[in-house]
Formats: structure tokens, C-alpha cells, sequence
């Protein structure tokens, strides 16, 4: 039968050739997609909850690849591994190491130099992650999580509550969440700080 996605707003297509790596057969819909990603999610949400990160490790390649790995490895065989292909958003897929780079070392330095404040931190970091879009899907849940690791483990604030909602619906939590990006996208991160602490 096969796997037959649908898509909605905001929401990256996957490649025929990375749906070969979907480990359960079973799946054919969206939903069955949905349902095996978030259960999975929520074994990774509970090892971030259970582990004291240092913060010198987070903002790291590695780190980057191995929450994505622990979030998708029960549904997808190439978590964890930066895209081959080009994507309808994100960079050039031979640009996702050095891009990832540059952020990565630009949110250390403003870590070390108190350029913004800590909510804007994680939420700057979260933007230009999905902006990258490193995966070739779940780029999503991967930055928020990334956003609530910064701002728990880094600075030893609360969690992010977006909204109480993971986003994948088309409800309207996410498309408040797709505007705000838009917004970010134009240079106004405000409204994402917004709806990340809402």
C-alpha cells in the first residue's frame, strides 16, 4: 500500500526516497504517522526530563543529531542524520553542517555575552534551527525541544508551554504558530517569544 501523506500548512514533504526509511510497515496514513512519531517524542521528552545536560554539550553538533536520533529512532532509520535532499523550505541541504555551525556559534556568543535575554536566546536558536531544517522531517518538534533544553538546562528557567499543543494539527495553535514564524522569518521574533511562553 504504502505511505500516503498529506500534507498541511507548513508542513515538509517527505521524499520518496527517505520514506523507504520508515521502520514500521503497518503505517499508511498521516495519523498512523502522527500517532508513532509522538509516541516516541514522548520517550525522549522523558529522558531530556530525567537528564542534567551540561550545558557545554547542548550547543553541539552532536547533540543536535542525537535528541533527533532519541525522538524519531523507534519510527524513522535515518534519524538523527542531516537530509540528503533538497526540501520546499530550509537551505541547500549541502549547506545544513556549516549553517548549523554558525549558529551554534553565534548562540554561544550570545550566551557568553548576554546579547538577549534568555527566552530570546532559545527562541532565536529554535527560529534559525528550523530555518535550517537539518532533517528530513520533524524539524518542527526537534527546535521546540532544542528551545526548551536551552532554556531549562542553559539558564535553569521554565519550560516553554506552546500552547500546550505538539503543533502537527492544523488547529489554530499552529496557525499562530506558522505566523509567528513568518514573523521571525521577517526579522520580528517578538511574536514567537509570544506564543512559546503562551
Amino acid at each position: 500500500m504504502g505511505l500516503d501523506l498529506k500534507y498541511g500548512n507548513g508542513q515538509t514533504p517527505i521524499a520518496e526516497e527517505e520514506k523507504v526509511g520508515l521502520k514500521i510497515k503497518s503505517i499508511t496514513t498521516q495519523g498512523e504517522l502522527d500517532e508513532f512519531e509522538q509516541l516516541n517524542i514522548e520517550k525522549a521528552v522523558l529522558w531530556t526530563l530525567q537528564t542534567k545536560f551540561k550545558p557545554e554539550k547542548i550547543l553541539t553538533e552532536k547533540f543536535v543529531k542525537d535528541l533527533h536520533k532519541r525522538m524519531f529512532v523507534d519510527v524513522w532509520k535515518w534519524a538523527g542524520k542531516f537530509r540528503t535532499t533538497q526540501k520546499n523550505i530550509g537551505i541547500p541541504w549541502t549547506q545544513i553542517v556549516i549553517e548549523l555551525k554558525i549558529l551554534l556559534d553565534d548562540t554561544i556568543h550570545w550566551i557568553e555575552n548576554n546579547t538577549f535575554s534568555p527566552e530570546e536566546i532559545a527562541i532565536r536558536f529554535k527560529h534559525r534551527l528550523v530555518s535550517i531544517h537539518c532533517f528530513p522531517n520533524g524539524n518542527g518538534r526537534h527546535s521546540r525541544l532544542m528551545a526548551d533544553i536551552i532554556i531549562e538546562s542553559i539558564f535553569e528557567n521554565e519550560l516553554f508551554s506552546w500552547q500546550q499543543s505538539n503543533l502537527t494539527k492544523a488547529d489554530e495553535s499552529r496557525k499562530k504558530y506558522i505566523n509567528a514564524l513568518k514573523e521571525a522569518d521577517e526579522g520580528n521574533i517578538l511574536p514567537l517569544i509570544k506564543f512559546a511562553k503562551s
